[in-house]
This record gives structure tokens, sequence and C-alpha cells, in this order.
């Protein structure tokens, strides 16, 4: 199949509008890539970029090491699926799936093979002499996957193929669409709103947020090491619990709360730049422990009482909304726990899942990186303005200190 590597691209609208800011990623061979964002941040734009269906602004794309920037789309050997299953309704699904191969007079016979190996591989065969309007919505999606199929394209390219189903099709097309990459073997890219589709389906994941890519990794290692509060509140569903505070003598205070919660000694370590300074405690909803349980005696000392709210009842577990101060925060229990009467709560946090931020960067406070920063107030140099940079898409403060000098020598 094919290799695919972007370096620096960016896409700059006319009027000055920057969609895409320097987006790199090497795509190895066969991976399964999922760009996940919310609507706007430029994950589709990057992915017409590659398809050359948008021209790059500048940077370089690559596919099997060859500079493809001024290539045609159709030079390209990629495969695209929209959102739209954009089949022609006169014809039967044979004939969708082999209409491409027709017009590049592939001899009768390997379209014929090709059409039938990718009907078997969708288990679309018995549906091979109906039209579109006879099929199902799920049956209609893997027609439009099969049309990209027998093209045995390098690339396939997937822009939020799914999001015309219900939920429970959308569920069942995902695996889908997991099987079907792994019997072809295809470089794929995929794009999608929905970090359930992501976590479920990416081999790696693109995290982005206006137009900037805010990390790249494994679904697993993102929703458990996020690398600023956006991709802990955007990865994972209830979002992660961010509880504002201070660091005082070995243990956070959190905003509106007379509570302590105990810092364990690998914590203190970890934070130990960050005395009488302002962060954010990072915990997920599932790593919150009600008082109730057989494990809350051993995480006491990092415990803290909360205000009640809803709940919501999903089965054989609950999701419970409180508030600590004007914040939300949510705890996802077995539904055998009754809070229904209760007006407080009290829960404590599993430490070795918190995970702390910095307020004023919302970068995540690691090994590598825990010296406190502050973002100054931008000043006005000389009655030029100059902009604020915000951290999260640039990853280093120091950049800022770089622009500000740039405009002083000017």
């Amino acid at each position: 199949m094919a290799t695919v590597k972007l370096v620096n691209v960016n896409k700059v609208y006319d009027g000055g509008v920057h969609a895409v800011h320097d987006f790199s990623i090497d795509i190895r061979d066969k991976e399964f890539i999922v760009f996940v964002g919310p609507s706007g941040c430029g994950k589709s734009t990057t992915l017409r970029m590659i398809a050359g269906l948008e021209e790059i602004s500048y940077g370089e794309l690559y596919i099997d090491d060859k500079l493809m920037n001024s290539a045609a789309p159709k030079d390209r050997d990629i495969a695209m699926v929209f959102q739209s299953y954009a089949l022609y309704p006169q014809m039967t699904v044979y004939n969708n799936m082999a209409y491409a191969l027709k017009l590049r007079k592939v001899p009768k016979e390997e379209i014929d093979a090709r059409v039938r190996s990718a009907a078997e591989i969708l288990k679309l065969t018995p549906y091979l002499d109906r039209k579109p309007r006879a099929l199902s919505g799920g049956q209609r999606q893997r027609v439009a996957l099969g049309r990209s199929i027998v093209r045995r394209p390098k690339v396939f390219l997937m822009d939020e193929p799914l999001s015309n189903l219900d939920a429970k099709l959308r569920v069942a097309m995902r695996s889908e669409i997991v099987r079907i990459h792994r019997e072809v073997g295809a470089t794929t890219i995929y794009v999608t709103h929905d970090q359930i589709e992501a976590m479920t389906m990416a081999s790696r994941i693109v995290v982005m947020k206006d137009g900037f890519i805010q990390q790249i990794g494994e679904p697993d290692y993102i929703y458990r090491y996020p690398a600023n509060m956006f991709v802990a509140g955007f990865i994972g569903t209830p979002a992660m619990n961010f509880l504002h505070g201070t660091l005082s003598r070995g243990y956070f205070l959190p905003d509106d709360s007379s509570d302590r919660i105990k810092l364990t000694a690998k914590q203190k370590e970890l934070l130990r730049n960050y005395e009488g300074k302002r962060l954010v405690y990072g915990i997920r909803p599932e790593n919150l422990i009600y008082e109730q349980s057989s494990r809350y005696e051993k995480f006491s000392d990092q415990s803290f009482s909360v205000r009640r709210g809803i709940v919501e009842k999903l089965g054989d577990i609950i999701n419970v909304h409180c508030s600590l101060g004007d914040r939300e925060i949510i705890i996802k229990m077995n539904s055998k726990y009754e809070v229904g009467d209760l007006e407080t709560i009290r829960v404590a946090a599993d430490s070795e899942y918190a995970r702390f931020f910095n307020e004023s960067t919302t970068a995540a406070i690691t090994p590598e990186h825990n010296e406190y920063e502050e973002v100054a107030e931008t000043p006005d140099l000389e009655g030029d303005h100059v902009d604020i940079i915000e951290p999260q898409k640039t990853g280093f403060i120091a950049k800022l200190g770089e622009k500000l000098k740039g405009l002083k020598k000017k």
C-alpha cells in the first residue's frame, strides 16, 4: 500500500483565514489514522489537501516518498469516501462498484473478479443486482466503500462516512470498517468529530483544534495522558473533571471547598515547582470512588464533598452530575448505589489516574515539563498590535517571547 507524510502543511484561504497550521505527521503503511476534533477544526480541510481537492498553501505532502503537492487528484492513487453515498440510483450495486473501472477500460474479466471479491469482503454478494433504493443505509455505505476498494488505491480517505446513519447502525458500521481495513490492509485516513469513533477504530489519533494539532498518539495513551486540557475534555465520555485550585504543603486545595486532597510522593515530586501556585487537578468520572465503595477507605485522604445534581441511569452504571462551586463534577459509578435522596456526597480520587495541568497555559504537567509558567498579558510595543498566542496551539511559551523580540528589533 503506501506511506503518507505531511510536513508543515498549511491552508490559508483568500482573506487571510488560516484554516490549518503547520500540520506534520508520518503515516505508516497500513495504518488507520483518525483525525478528530470539533466542527471547524481543519480536519476535513487537511483530508481534502491530501486528496488534492484543496490546494496546499505551503508545506509538503508525500505519498510513498513522492512529493504530491502539484499532482492532480487522479494521479495520487487515492480513493475517497464522503458523508453522502453518492451512488448512481439507476445502476445496480454491481455497476456502481464497477463504474470507475469501466471508465479506466479495465478488462471485463478483471472488473468482475474485483467487484465480486470486494462484495464478498463487504458481505454484499446477495445484493449485487439490486439498486440503491432497495438497500438500507448501512448497505449503501458498504457499496460506497466497495466502489473504493475495487480500485485498489494506495490510500483510503474517509470524511465522516457514518454521520448520516442512526446510532445503532453507526456502531455496527464502525466494526465493519475496522474489519474491512484488516482484510484489505489499506492505509486509511478517517475524519470524524465523534471521539468514540476515533477511540474504537484508530491505530493512532490526531486531535485537532482551531487548525492546530493538539496531540498525536494511540487511543489509550491519549486517553490516559492527554497533552492539555482541551484533549482531556474532548476525549472520553463523560469528559474529564477539572478542579481548579492551589498547591499547598503537599495538598491540593480545590476552589470553593474546605477539603484538602493529599498528594502522593510521586505527585509531590512532579509538582515541586508549583508550591503556592494555581493548577488544575484532572480526574475522569470513572476514577472517582463513591464513599459507599469498599475502595473508598484506601483513598479517603484524597476525598472531597460535592453537591448532588441530576442522576443519569444507564442500566448497570449511573452518571451522577454534581457541583463544586460553579464547576460541574460527574461521577460514574455502579447503579447499585443509592444517591437519590442525598444533597451532598463524598468521593475520593484514585490517585494513580489523576492528571495535573498548568492553569495558565492549560498544558499537562509532566516530568519533562513541570516548570510553572504564566501567560503574561501581551504588551503593545511601539504602537504595534500583538496577538496573544494561545499556548495549546504552540505548545511552547517560548514562541511568544520570540515573537515579542522580533517586534522589538523592528
